[in-house]
């Protein structure tokens, strides 16, 4: 989006966009669970907005995000992790996931998605495994804190009692089937040289194997910000066709796509009442 676009130019040409292609790449960020109500950790504010228990302690994102904490204090740093994994499970994700699976079925090879997001709400939401690649891993499965064998196993079975007010685990903490060891979720963290990224890795595999199929692609980014700008890289890699949307940080070089002011959920439904 230029100085000279307004906003129902850009809006056209990102449905031309749409219209035209055929395949749906869908990278996603943070922004996108927001609208499922989903907490967004922008900042210290934000993060101690959802854990206040931490913010007492003086302990932020990155310090409970790392797996150093499941040495320090493995039932603080699981109470925050078991916390989201329940989180996860009982939001509904919101109807923009229905809106961009209602596209892809448009186009000749549907989709695929890119998301650093570790919430598995694409797959929830009808996406298949197939389909998704998480690029920091998923709250889902569950690896060894030693990372012994390099042995990821789902977190299905795993049901956490979380004190939310003190952040802390309740239940016993999960452990490796392996080795008895303790085990942490196949996310990875800041300073992490132990997660296991086999699973990436395969998603990666199919991502590139089905862009490589793919001649006319629309790359539709979600709530992706500059703090970790590695779904906006990518998104930036795969165009020139990029419609990235963003409250805040919309912003592209033209050449490689537009941007759009807003959030996902009220941007999706705008843009696809202008396609029907």
């Amino acid at each position: 989006m230029t100085m000279t676009d307004s906003l129902d130019e850009v809006l056209a040409r990102a449905v031309q966009w749409l219209r035209d292609a055929d395949g749906l790449l869908i990278t996603a960020g943070a922004g996108m669970g927001v609208d499922s109500g989903l907490p967004d950790f922008r900042g210290a504010e934000g993060f101690w907005r959802a854990y206040p228990a931490l913010q007492a302690e003086g302990v932020c994102f990155e310090d409970i995000a790392n797996p150093v904490a499941f040495r320090q204090d493995p039932a603080r740093a699981w109470g925050f992790y078991g916390h989201r994994l329940n989180l996860y499970r009982r939001t509904v994700p919101h109807d923009g996931y229905g809106i961009l699976r209602k596209w892809a079925d448009r186009m000749e090879h549907s989709a695929f998605v890119f998301t650093s997001n570790v919430d598995g709400h694409f797959q929830k939401a009808g996406f298949t495994e197939a389909q998704v690649a998480e690029c920091h891993g998923s709250i889902h499965w569950l690896q060894c804190v030693d990372a012994c064998r390099a042995h990821l196993w789902p977190a299905d079975e795993l049901r956490a009692e979380v004190d939310e007010a003190h952040c802390r685990l309740l239940s016993p903490l999960p452990a490796c089937p392996r080795c008895a060891g303790m085990a942490r979720p196949n996310i990875l963290m800041f300073g992490d040289g132990a997660w296991i990224e086999t699973r990436t890795e395969q998603q990666m595999t199919r991502l590139r194997n089905w862009l490589s199929t793919v001649r006319k692609p629309v790359v539709v980014e979600l709530g992706a910000g500059r703090a970790i700008p590695t779904v906006r890289r990518f998104s930036e890699r795969s165009g020139p066709r990029v419609v990235r949307i963003n409250p805040r940080e919309f912003a592209i070089d033209p050449s490689r796509g537009v941007g759009i002011a807003g959030n996902a959920l009220d941007m999706l439904r705008m843009l696809d009442e202008m396609l029907d």
